[in-house]
């Protein structure tokens, strides 16, 4: 197998160049060079070549109603406090927020140095135990799914072409007072060719949610062109999705009736889930580094 030193040293050669000012003088060069960029970072190990940089992340509630729904917002407070410990930034992108404060949904991206790296092995469905604020205390199983992308460069394969896609906008809404948009700025995007739907409304420029949009879109179909050919060497059909429910999950969060966060992939395991909701998840992200 090739050194991955000299696929590292070009890659960095070439961000350096892409920094520069006068990178698009010369556009035809430019363009190539980003198409090396693309096949470079893929032949470091698909997503892997991404590691050093931003993530989208989304939040979707699965089976068990307002409990469900309450811990996805539950979910989101506790990456967002680890965000903020590491210094990082983030971003809403979207959410569809219930009365109680629970989310259906909710997506944000997060910026700064090995994001995608350190929580791309997040992905997948969370299961919470406990007795249920919700339904007079009787224990409640619940489920939601955390979805973690790459954001990519709009070249090479990453690039989607404007004929695949159906573009819809409509007025942001939500809680948020003088923060709701007057203007119809969110945009829904529809991929074509496969179905596949984006919905941003946090920005109040159309223009800002639509490229917020596509960088979503990006990094799904990536994800999904990763998964397909992972199943396939496995002799697995492509046409299998992740259920948000029973059986599916890598972590559960038990409250009651003992303590206990455990990771079903690593082992790892943890009985102060106070600390763990609180954003304290960096045991769980060191045990997950050697997942595939």
């Amino acid at each position: 197998m090739q050194s991955k030193k000299p696929i590292e040293a070009r890659i960095g050669e070439i961000e350096t160049a892409m920094a520069a000012a006068d990178f698009w003088t010369d556009k035809e060069k430019a363009q190539a060079m980003l198409k090396e960029y693309q096949d470079l970072k893929q032949r470091l190990g698909g997503t892997a070549g991404y590691d050093k940089g931003n993530a989208i992340i989304s939040i979707v509630s699965g089976a068990g109603g307002d409990d469900a729904e309450d811990f996805s917002r539950m979910l989101y407070e506790m990456y967002m406090k680890y965000v903020s410990s590491k210094g990082w930034r983030s971003s809403l992108l979207s959410s569809n927020q219930n009365t109680m404060g629970g989310y259906r949904s909710i997506s944000f991206e997060v910026l700064g140095s090995g994001v995608y790296g350190a929580l791309k092995n997040e992905a997948g469905v969370h299961r919470l135990v406990r007795l249920s604020p919700f339904g007079q205390g009787k224990r409640q199983t619940s489920f939601s799914l955390v979805e973690v992308l790459p954001e990519l460069p709009d070249v090479g394969e990453a690039h989607v072409p404007e004929s695949e896609l159906e573009i819809s906008v409509a007025r942001s809404g939500g809680p948020g007072g003088q923060n709701v948009n007057k203007r119809d700025t969110a945009v829904r995007m529809t991929h074509r060719p496969t179905g596949i739907m984006v919905h941003v409304t946090s920005e109040r420029s159309q223009a800002q949610n639509r490229e917020k949009a596509l960088r979503m879109l990006r990094g799904k179909l990536f994800q999904m062109r990763e998964e397909a050919q992972k199943r396939e060497a496995r002799g697995l059909s492509t046409g299998a999705s992740t259920k948000i429910e029973w059986g599916s999950q890598i972590r559960s969060y038990v409250l009651h009736p003992y303590q206990l966060v455990k990771d079903h992939r690593t082992g790892e395991e943890r009985r102060d889930i106070g600390s763990v909701l609180n954003g304290d998840i960096q045991s769980f992200i060191d045990a997950e580094k050697n997942l595939g």
